[in-house]
């Protein structure tokens, strides 16, 4: 097998990416000096799927909330619209299968190099909890339940970080099992999984050495399957939504079983969403006006019957668009600073997942950075607030096929822009392109359109 890039470098050591080091942006420093950071990492969560981005079936009032005190980056994408590939990249900067990662069940190389150990040599604590997913995995196992559950994480497959509790994987949204540095076996805490993760999280940030910045990641499963797993009651939250009564996209066929599937899995899908929501709710609270910065984010999306389709690994938008806010906060508590020229700002810049570590070593320095890579850079690196240049592109790919019921059956790879999409075959044939900028819903595929070749022949050279 073929070395994986072992990932991000500090400075101070052999540098992956192509410049020596990390440029920043002048003048904007960050008050008080290297800022806490939190990354809030959720599962299938797409980026349709918010109060603030217009969704009427979605709750959301605390990630509405943090939209508006923050930066809405709206066209974030995943690297690769499947777990384990995309959190292999978010976590060491380097897409798959350079990271390591090319097949659903391998696992991060215990050499491969990510933000925690980059963050560790900048004098950061740092802290994992909850869904890991990038350790080795029985193919004949089931994938969900206890067993899978109780799998034991050792030590030295924790991707450098310091403090980590957590589990593999098993898809328990309630009653999780986790074990780790303060668990040495496995244990059952009873509640609903995001509300034990965000509560045991806000308890290590509490307590958490004030003479050190830390960086910590709370990674959800929700709202990822089974959709029909209960959902804790709350007082404050509006009662569930109706499978009948959910508004669906243009592009989810009507009047059969792909529609009656839909609106069954995202009348589920949504309780999951306002029951996390809340969740965030009481963890936010605890790093507002902490010197902290902020991330949410997911790892891919769901298709929920878009184009007839369901689950993920699929290029197109409800799959691989994730939601991507980032606030900040003054270490000396004068009042908020963001991503921006103010509270509230949205960006149409061309973001990916893989973008995030950089961004987070960027920020250890001191510095503010918030722009994607050139393009054909594959490594990203922190660029200033212009514009980003015309032809920047996003990539996006499936390394491997992930032979599981409704996901994507072919391996692929293509690039994004804002108002353009081309996706290629394992042969390299073009087999999508859309012109997202008329057609949000994709529902034309262009790929034989003659007019359009030019186009199509400028986002080849892209990919």
């Amino acid at each position: 097998m073929k070395t994986p890039a072992s990932g991000l470098r500090t400075p101070n050591s052999k540098p992956q990416t192509p410049n020596d080091s990390i440029p920043l942006t002048p003048g904007s420093e960050i008050p008080g000096g290297p800022p806490n950071i939190l990354w809030i990492v959720t599962t299938q969560w797409r980026a349709q799927a918010t109060g603030y981005a217009g969704d009427p079936n979605a709750h959301t009032p605390h990630l509405d909330a943090l939209a508006a005190a923050g930066m809405d980056c709206a066209q974030a994408v995943t690297p690769h619209p499947f777990g384990p590939f995309a959190r292999a990249a978010l976590l060491t900067g380097v897409p798959s299968p350079g990271n390591g990662v090319r097949d659903y069940y391998d696992p991060l190389p215990a050499a491969a190099r990510t933000v925690a150990h980059a963050l560790a040599e900048r004098g950061y604590a740092t802290a994992f909890f909850g869904k890991w997913h990038l350790y080795r995995r029985d193919p004949a196992a089931p994938l969900v339940g206890e067993a899978q559950a109780k799998v034991v994480v050792p030590p030295a497959a924790r991707g450098g970080f310091e403090f980590w509790e957590g589990f593999e994987g098993g898809f328990q949204l309630n009653d999780p099992w986790l074990h780790g540095s303060r668990l040495a076996e496995p244990t059952r805490f009873p509640g609903y999984q995001s509300d034990v993760l965000c509560r045991r999280a806000a308890e290590w940030l509490e307590a958490a050495e004030r003479r050190r910045p830390w960086f910590c990641v709370v990674s959800l499963e929700p709202p990822h399957p089974p959709y029909a797993a209960p959902v804790p009651p709350h007082d404050s939250a509006p009662p569930p939504r109706r499978p009948e009564d959910l508004v669906l996209a243009p592009n989810v066929p009507r009047g059969g079983i792909v529609e009656e599937r839909a609106r069954r899995e995202l009348a589920g899908y949504y309780a999951h969403l306002a029951a996390t929501d809340r969740a965030l709710g009481g963890l936010l609270a605890r790093t507002d006006g902490a010197g902290t910065i902020v991330v949410f984010t997911s790892v891919h999306g769901d298709m929920h019957g878009a184009h007839g389709l369901f689950r993920k690994g699929w290029p197109y938008e409800e799959s691989i668009r994730v939601p991507l806010l980032v606030r900040g906060v003054r270490r000396d508590g004068a009042g908020r600073w963001v991503l921006g020229s103010g509270p509230g700002q949205r960006s149409d810049q061309p973001v990916s997942l893989l973008d995030l570590p950089w961004w987070a070593l960027a920020w250890a320095t001191g510095r503010l950075a918030t722009q994607n890579p050139e393009p054909k850079t594959q490594n990203p690196e922190p660029k200033t607030q212009d514009p980003a240049p015309a032809g920047a592109v996003q990539r996006i790919s499936m390394p491997s096929v992930v032979r599981l019921p409704d996901q994507c059956d072919r391996v692929w790879h293509g690039v994004r822009t804002h108002s353009r999409k081309l996706v290629l075959g394992a042969d390299g044939a073009p087999w999508l392109f859309f012109d997202l900028a008329r057609d949000p819903g994709e529902q034309q595929n262009l790929v034989a359109d003659a007019s359009r070749r030019a186009e199509r022949e400028e986002l080849r050279r892209a990919c």
